[in-house]
C-alpha cells in the first residue's frame, strides 16, 4: 500500500500514453548535370507506444519544371516487438498518373543501429511494387553527425505507364554530414548516386532521362 502511489507515478510517466512526433527528415536540393532538382521527407505519429496513427510525405521536382513525383501515405502501425512496428495502410499518389496503393510494411531498428522501413505496395491497377530504405547515424562529435543511406525500388512487373522496369528498378546510395545546432534542427550537406537499372535504365533513356545521376546536396532537417 506504502508503494501505491509510485506504481501510479510510474505508470503515468512511462506507460501507453499519447504522443505525437514529426520529422522533417529531408528538406533539400539537390545539384546535378542538367536541371537541379528538390525534395521533400516528412513522416511522423500520434498514438501510444503500441498503436499508432502514421502519416508518412515524400515528393520530389526540378527547379523550372514543377512536381514530378509525390505522395501520401495513412498507416496504422502496431509494436510487433521491442524494435519493429508492423503497418498497414494506404498510400496515395499525388503527383503523375493518379494511383491509389495498399500498403502493407515494417519500420524499426535492426542491429547495429541500422534504421530499416521497408513496404510493399499493390496499386488499384494490380501493379506490385516494394521499397526499402535503410540508415544509420555515426556520431562524430556530440553535435556532428555522419549518416549513409540507401534505398532500393522494386517492382513485380514493367509498369510503362510510370516508367517503372521490372525487378530492381532503381538504387540509390549516399551519404549526409549534418550539423545538429539544437537536437531539433540540423544542416546538412552531402553526396548521392542513384542508377536506373534493367527495364527502368531503359525506360528512362526513352524519356531522355540519364540511367545515372551524381547529386550534391544541401538540406535541413528537423522535428518536433
Amino acid at each position: 500500500e506504502a508503494m501505491r502511489p509510485s506504481r501510479e507515478a510510474l505508470a503515468r510517466e512511462h506507460g501507453d500514453f499519447p504522443t505525437t512526433w514529426i520529422q522533417i527528415d529531408r528538406a533539400e536540393v539537390q545539384v546535378q548535370e542538367g536541371a537541379n532538382a528538390w525534395l521533400w521527407d516528412v513522416q511522423g505519429y500520434s498514438g501510444g507506444p503500441t498503436s499508432r496513427f502514421w502519416f508518412k510525405s515524400e515528393g520530389e521536382g526540378e527547379f523550372g519544371e514543377g512536381l514530378e513525383d509525390a505522395e501520401v501515405q495513412a498507416l496504422w502501425s502496431r509494436a510487433i516487438g521491442p524494435y519493429w512496428d508492423a503497418q498497414i495502410g494506404v498510400r496515395q499518389d499525388i503527383a503523375g498518373p493518379d494511383t491509389t496503393h495498399a500498403v502493407v510494411g515494417i519500420q524499426g531498428l535492426a542491429p547495429y543501429l541500422f534504421e530499416i522501413d521497408a513496404a510493399l505496395f499493390v496499386s488499384t491497377r494490380g501493379d506490385v511494387t516494394a521499397r526499402i530504405e535503410t540508415e544509420i547515424d555515426q556520431r562524430i562529435t556530440r553535435r556532428l553527425i555522419l549518416q549513409p543511406r540507401a534505398e532500393i525500388s522494386l517492382s513485380a512487373q514493367d509498369i510503362p505507364r510510370l516508367g517503372i522496369g521490372r525487378g530492381v528498378d532503381a538504387t540509390e546510395i549516399g551519404v549526409r554530414l549534418r550539423y545538429e545546432i539544437v537536437r531539433e534542427f540540423a544542416p546538412y550537406i552531402g553526396i548521392e548516386q542513384g542508377w536506373r537499372l534493367g527495364n527502368g535504365a531503359d525506360f528512362a533513356r526513352a524519356a531522355g532521362e540519364d540511367s545515372s545521376a551524381t547529386r550534391l546536396i544541401a538540406g535541413i532537417r528537423f522535428w518536433f
